[in-house]
This record gives structure tokens, sequence and C-alpha cells, in this order.
């Protein structure tokens, strides 16, 4: 459970540093307290990312229950529509390859047989 809580608070710092990285990063030993509050939050000692996920990150997640599971479902609806979606388009695409190819080959077929052909027909000896 620490290690879940200290990685929900980990990427949740991530995901706002991010955007935050590009407007405070000129801040004089910003990269130092980055640093100090990555191992505040990792410390047995301090269990900074245990205080910060039950003082913060679970009740909001507890609050908005509801909306991240009707998010989910969506989601997951959607998912399934689209990869069907794209999976029609790509048989379709393979069936438009694979007749073009045979239509191609079915050419050069007739002409190699025609050159073929016309050989055959050359090399017979005139019985006139």
């Amino acid at each position: 459970v620490r290690w879940m809580m200290y990685w929900i608070v980990f990427a949740l710092f991530m995901a706002t540093e991010t955007f935050t990285d590009l407007l405070i990063s000129w801040f004089p030993f910003y990269y130092e307290i980055k640093t100090a509050f990555v191992v505040w939050l990792l410390s047995p000692y301090t269990r900074g990312a245990s205080l910060l996920y039950r003082k913060f990150v679970h009740p909001t997640l507890s609050r908005k229950e509801k909306e991240i599971d009707t998010y989910m479902i969506q989601a997951r609806e959607r998912s399934y529509e689209t990869m069907v979606r794209f999976g029609k388009r790509g048989l379709n695409m393979a069936a438009t390859a694979a007749v073009q190819a045979a239509a191609k080959s079915q050419g050069v077929l007739a002409g190699r047989l025609r050159s073929f052909s016309m050989q055959d027909l050359r090399s017979i000896p005139d019985e006139a």
C-alpha cells in the first residue's frame, strides 16, 4: 500500500512537473528542491507520499469516484468501437492490396505466358 501511494503521488508530481518545469526551472536551486521533494516522498521516515495521498489525493478521488467510473465506461465503449472501426479499415486495406497485387501479377503472368508461347511457336520448324 505504501508503494502504491508513493507511485500515485509521484505520477501526479511528474504530470504537473512536466508543465510547471518550463515556468519555474529558472528559479534558483529548483533542481535541488525537486530532488529533496522526491527524497521526502520516498523516505520511510517522513512518509511524505503517504501524507500527501491521505490528505489530498484520496479525498479527491473519493469525491469524484462516480465521474471517474462514468469516464472509464465511456472510454471502454469508445475503445471497442474504435478497434472495430480500425479493424474493418485494416481488413479493407488488406483486401484491396491483395486484389491489386493479384491483378498486377495476373497481367505479368499473362505477358510471360504469351512470350513463352511465341518462342515456342518460333522454335517449331516450318514444314511447308
